[in-house]
């Protein structure tokens, strides 16, 4: 193994994966760094991808030249779009995958990438030089130096499982934990905390009754993730619904005082939107049901994942309460569920572009930052990647703002809210959502992440023919019209009113009861043959439906992203002394301290910063230095 490298990457799951492949795309020589090799992509916990908000990430790291939409595509077993009966705006892709392909799918396009090393090692201290990263120290002693290095230790900081009142030191289950890496940065001076996630039962398949449950199929036309994936035609395989009862609940109760939660063993702050069974029937006493989804592992997996059993009561309470949920009455646990605690870095530490606001060149990305969710993981990666590999190239940074994608939202949530438990996406968090919606995240990013150099020319070239095409079709729908004696048949189908004149195509797609796919199959004959060409293509047909039906409310957030940029654009200087401006409050004052927003639109997104705060900050700003000092005491 070679000790000099540009970028050194800790951690081989969602974050490290995507951030060392980035780094190393970007021309940097790169090593991606972790304990087992074997486990590098592994999926921890459920066997999928995508869904609400979380779909809208993966699809801009595939924009941004990232892996995991890609190999979703070539891994998954059922795909679906969800929220079809609400606006396009929270459409969300999702996918089942086979979880033993997706690590081995992603080690093979790792191996495959320029300038990208992997090496089984344990990191267990960093070196600085000059107050910036020098390198990192193994455990054998060796020290890898390196000119920016991107932690992602995901649960293995400290690590500990929890089943019943029995635990042990692990990141994982089967798997040791990392140790060394909290102590050094607490003695850099970084604040860590403690977090915690858990985990369902997996179940024996053939010992599933599954006449007892509801059956849920993928999409009958499944779409890809990927740009890159032309066309999916893997074998769907359905999942099931079942619920829990109040038998169910009644058994999960008798290990309370058992639990590691409830007997104090777990300090760490569990995910508000993903708690353990034991949590929703504390919380929710009055709901007599839960809902349960066996979801598969794979093609020929024996495994199943119960989706919403997530738990670290006593295996035996385990084994007798799922036996209570209609199918699951004579079901075999293979492994029982577990809770794991770890270590995390609250991220108001970090800058947006990942790095960290103390230690120049060190990079976090992932659960070390207090999220959940592979999605959210690998958008960090890859954007700590990218912006480590720019520290090492040019200096400059890479930062998505909120009105530019989801993985804007989900930085800036971070760094400016710093939140106290497990972090997930939503599209509620978007106050853009209609601009950021999943099928226009490579219209918004391909052409950024080609400047950086981690989009293919293949990749670039089918967002140009797919630019040209939807160009192609919203010209010839505006001005071609439609004559009353070949459409009104049609509208009246539709529930639409009849033309008296001849009406522009653009204008009868606005219509609440038509869409441009309804033209598309009922009125082939009047289009051109090579409007119908650029329909078919991607997703064209769709974005341009939705880019003239909610035209109106698209300018709209577009002119709230103008009063957004013009805050974004009032830039507040690292050094800024906001200890000086007493007119503001204590809290305040502590909070812009601690954060140090970047911008004034970012100060403005602080927890606790009010309004009448923004207002005295502006004015300060606007009064220049001299005014510090005239601040009354």
């Amino acid at each position: 193994m070679d000790l000099e490298y540009d970028v050194a990457v800790v951690g081989g799951g969602h974050a490290g994966y995507e951030a060392a492949h980035a780094s190393a795309r970007m021309g940097c020589k790169t090593i991606l760094l972790t304990m087992d090799v074997t486990r590098i992509g592994t999926l921890s916990c459920n066997p999928a991808i995508g869904g609400t908000a979380k779909g809208h990430l993966v699809k801009e790291i595939d924009a941004l030249g990232g892996l995991m939409g890609y190999i979703t595509d070539n891994v998954g077993i059922q795909f679906r779009l969800l929220n079809r009966s609400r606006g396009p705006a929270v459409w969300s892709p999702r996918a089942q995958v086979e979880r033993s392909g997706y690590p081995l799918f992603t080690q093979l396009l790792l191996q495959s990438t320029q300038n990208l090393s992997v090496a089984e090692a344990n990191v267990v201290d960093v070196r600085l030089q000059s107050g910036g990263i020098r390198g990192l120290v193994l455990e054998s002693g060796d020290e890898i130096r390196c000119a920016a290095a991107v932690l992602t230790c995901g649960t293995f900081l400290n690590g500990v499982i929890h089943v019943g009142l029995h635990s042990e030191k692990a990141g994982r289950f089967g798997e040791k934990p990392a140790s060394g890496i909290t102590e050094a940065l607490v003695a850099l001076g970084l604040e860590s905390g403690r977090l915690k996630t858990g985990t369902p039962p997996r179940i024996r398949r053939d010992t599933i009754d599954f006449s007892k449950c509801l059956r849920q199929d993928g999409d009958e036309k499944p779409e890809p993730f990927s740009a890159r994936t032309r066309r999916l035609e893997r074998r769907q395989v359905p999942c099931h619904l079942t619920h829990t009862s109040p038998e169910t609940h009644e058994i999960l109760k008798t290990g309370f005082d058992r639990s590691p939660m409830y007997t104090g063993r777990i300090k760490g702050t569990g995910p508000r939107y993903c708690p353990s069974i034991e949590d929703k029937i504390s919380r929710f006493s009055d709901k007599d049901h839960h809902q349960i989804f066996l979801e598969p592992e794979g093609y020929d997996s024996i495994e199943y994942y119960v989706n919403g059993f997530s738990t670290s009561l006593p295996e035996d309470v385990q084994k007798q309460a799922i036996r209570t949920i209609p199918g699951l009455e004579n079901v075999e646990i293979l492994r029982p569920g577990y809770a794991v605690e770890y270590d995390f870095f609250p991220p108001y530490q970090i800058k947006l572009n990942m790095e960290s606001k103390s230690i120049p060149g060190l990079f976090l990305a992932g659960q070390i930052n207090g999220t959940s969710g592979y999605e959210e993981a690998g958008a960090q990666g890859l954007m700590a990647g990218i912006n480590a590999a720019l520290s090492v190239k040019t200096g400059g940074s890479f930062v998505l703002r909120r009105n530019e994608a989801y993985i804007g939202v989900l930085i800036d949530d971070l760094v400016n809210k710093s939140t106290l438990e497990p972090y997930r996406i939503f599209t509620s968090l978007a106050e853009y959502r209609l601009l950021l919606r999943y099928d226009n995240a490579d219209l918004r990013l391909t052409e950024r992440a080609r400047a950086l150099g981690l989009v293919s020319d293949e990749q670039f070239a089918l967002l140009m023919r797919k630019v040209e095409s939807m160009n192609t079709v919203r010209r010839w729908l505006a001005t071609h019209h439609a004559r009353p004696a070949e459409i009104n048949d049609f509208l009246r189908r539709h529930g639409s009113s009849d033309l008296a004149e001849p009406e522009a195509f653009e204008k009868l797609i606005k219509r609440p009861e038509v869409s441009l796919e309804h033209v598309r199959l009922d009125l082939p004959n009047l289009l051109d043959e090579g409007i119908i060409e650029c329909l078919d293509f991607g997703d064209v047909q769709r974005e341009v439906n939705t880019t003239i039906k909610y035209e109106g409310y698209i300018q709209r957030q577009l002119e709230q992203v103008a009063r957004f940029e013009r805050l974004e654009a009032k830039h507040i200087p690292p050094a800024f002394p906001y200890g000086q401006i007493k007119s503001l409050s204590k809290e305040a004052r502590e909070k812009l301290a601690r954060v140090r927003p970047e911008s004034v639109g970012q100060a403005s997104r602080i927890s606790g910063i009010t309004p009448a705060d923004i207002s005295l900050l502006l004015v300060y700003l606007e009064k220049g230095e001299v005014a510090y000092s005239q601040e009354p005491a």
